[in-house]
């Protein structure tokens, strides 16, 4: 895009801007067993594993104590979850990942890196591209319809999961599975540039959900005629039990 470098004040302004959109992605991906403790262990690990590489031995320490923390919670949080993270530990957990992404694309993008990637911007928001790109997305949804971006719906893509008829740890699982390719994939078309791999990135994951809204969509269609053949039945069960059970002859 031609932009070398951006003034320190627009800097600042976009790095609060990401700490609070990552740590509110958290919160609100945290809809089913499971989903949200599993997403950061796996971007938790990652980020620990790169900075173990690189020599960043604090920020290592700082994900892999996350990611070590949130395997013993989802043995119990796993659908179905006894125990559950609750507001305070989404947002912690987003916390910490937004600090963890915002180092990994400044070690990362440094000429004097010792583990250098190209692309490193895309290559983070990869990783953390599923709460990202659903809390974006749900909160661009209510804004167009006029509704604060806060406000409850059923939008988000576990809300999709669930109405196509999968449950919790089908979801978790699945919702797991796809970071872990998307991550994959960034990493090995880092060649391609910052700017076509974001882009190739959100391409997946409007298709992905346009294909969940789609199925959604069709099992609700399916479910209605259903609903609309059984509701006779039962105003004319409702009928039947007026009539007396005896009569009297004549």
């Amino acid at each position: 895009m031609g932009i070398e470098q951006i003034p320190v004040f627009a800097g600042n302004l976009f790095t609060v801007f990401t700490i609070i959109v990552v740590t509110n992605s958290f919160n609100l991906i945290d809809g089913v067993d499971g989903l949200a403790g599993s997403l950061g262990m796996i971007t938790a690990t990652v980020f620990g594993a790169y900075f173990y590489l690189s020599g960043h031995m604090a920020f290592a320490v700082m994900g892999f104590a996350l990611a070590g923390s949130l395997l013993s919670f989802l043995i119990y949080n796993f659908s179905p979850a006894k125990i559950f993270m609750g507001d305070t530990g989404s947002l912690l957990l987003g916390l910490i990942n937004s600090i963890l992404v915002i180092k990994f694309i400044s070690v990362a993008s440094a000429p004097d890196a010792i583990v250098p990637l190209p692309a490193a911007p895309a290559i983070g928001f990869a990783i953390l591209l599923i709460p990202l790109v659903d809390t974006l997305r749900v909160f661009g949804l209510r804004i167009l319809d006029r509704r604060s971006p806060f406000s409850p719906d059923r939008n988000h893509v576990h809300h999709f999961l669930l109405d196509i008829g999968l449950n919790h740890r089908q979801i978790t699982m699945v919702c797991a599975s796809i970071n872990i390719s998307l991550i994959v994939a960034a990493y090995f078309l880092r060649h391609l540039g910052t700017n076509v791999l974001i882009g190739l990135l959100l391409l997946a994951a409007f298709s992905l959900t346009s294909m969940l809204y789609y199925l959604r969509h069709r099992s609700k269609q399916m479910a209605t005629p259903q609903a609309k053949m059984a509701e006779p039945i039962l105003k004319a069960r409702k009928i039947l039990t007026l009539v007396p059970e005896t009569i009297e002859a004549d």
